[in-house]
């Protein structure tokens, strides 16, 4: 839901944005609308990442499709840089060497208004998710747009938040340029949303190519899960644990426990299964595997 609301305040906005660069001929306003062009392109990544990465594991995938996620999150992030700072840097600087006025400004002042407002729709949306997010897996709403394996709601936090400051840098440009009389600043303003769009970018890039190759779990997340490992009524020792993120809060556990008990090595075999399946039960756990602990291994603490 929060990317579908993303998408269609980003068209519109895109639209409106449009029209008004057109009208004024400011850079910014051009800036602006490569940014919500390509935010809008990028919704429509992030909802082919939602869908395929859902697809149940199959005999080809044994751990499911989750990576989906990151791959087509990942061709979002560099949509953002390439439809959106690349456009608005390169525009930017045509405009210095050959500045022209801002015509009509109050109808970029309104277009601007009424975006921040639609924007804002979105950015709050997202917002309640984060914190909502936060307070399920007991941690700050920081923790989760920076280290979340939930690719989709970190870009779609993350270009909000960014067209928020894109339109108030837009807004900063040509207003200088009305006090001063001086172009340049509304090409500095397309610039500075450029500069911006590209920071993201890059930061999104970074997150997804973190989790493609193999992120393994945070401290908190690592002690969360062996304590209720540890729990569990059959499991009297724990010796390893391997946590490591295949797709958008889903993990893969690898584990080598002591039972209790002293069963025969069918009826062990059988009781490792059992406990396999309810721990893939959990809603974040996709594939768990245990293995017997050795008895000279040394216990794990949390």
């Amino acid at each position: 839901m929060t990317v579908i609301i993303a998408f269609c305040a980003n068209v519109l906005v895109a639209i409106a944005k449009s029209i008004a660069a057109f009208i004024t001929g400011s850079a910014s306003m051009v800036a602006e609308a490569a940014h919500s062009w390509a935010d809008a392109g990028n919704e429509v990544f992030l909802i082919i990442a939602d869908k395929r990465s859902a697809r149940p594991k199959d005999p080809r995938h044994p751990l499911g499709y989750g990576r989906e996620a990151y791959v087509w999150s990942l061709f979002a992030a560099v949509g953002i840089f390439t439809a959106g700072a690349v456009v608005s840097v390169m525009h930017g600087v045509q405009e210095l060497t050959n500045p022209a006025p801002v015509e009509s400004p109050l109808i970029a002042y309104i277009v601007l208004a009424i975006a921040f407002v639609l924007e804002g729709i979105s950015f709050t949306q997202a917002l309640i998710q984060v914190r909502r997010r936060a307070r399920e897996t007991q941690t700050s709403a920081a923790n989760i747009v920076l280290n979340s394996s939930d690719t989709t709601l970190r870009a779609v936090f993350a270009e909000d938040s960014a067209a928020l400051a894109g339109l108030i840098l837009a807004a900063a440009g040509i207003a200088v340029h009305q006090i001063t009389g001086d172009a340049v600043w509304d090409a500095v303003g397309s610039i500075a949303i450029g500069v911006l769009l590209g920071i993201i970018a890059l930061f999104l890039i970074d997150r997804n190519r973190h989790f493609l190759v193999g992120a393994t779990s945070s401290r908190d997340l690592r002690r969360r899960v062996g304590q209720s490992l540890l729990q569990h009524p059959d499991i009297e020792r724990l010796t390893y644990l391997h946590l490591e993120f295949i797709g958008p809060r889903r993990l893969f556990l690898v584990a080598e426990v002591d039972l209790a008990g002293n069963d025969n090595e069918e009826q062990v075999a059988v009781e490792l299964r059992r406990i396999e399946r309810e721990i893939e039960s959990h809603d974040e756990i996709e594939t768990a595997v245990l293995s017997l602990s050795v008895s000279d291994e040394a216990s794990l603490e949390f």
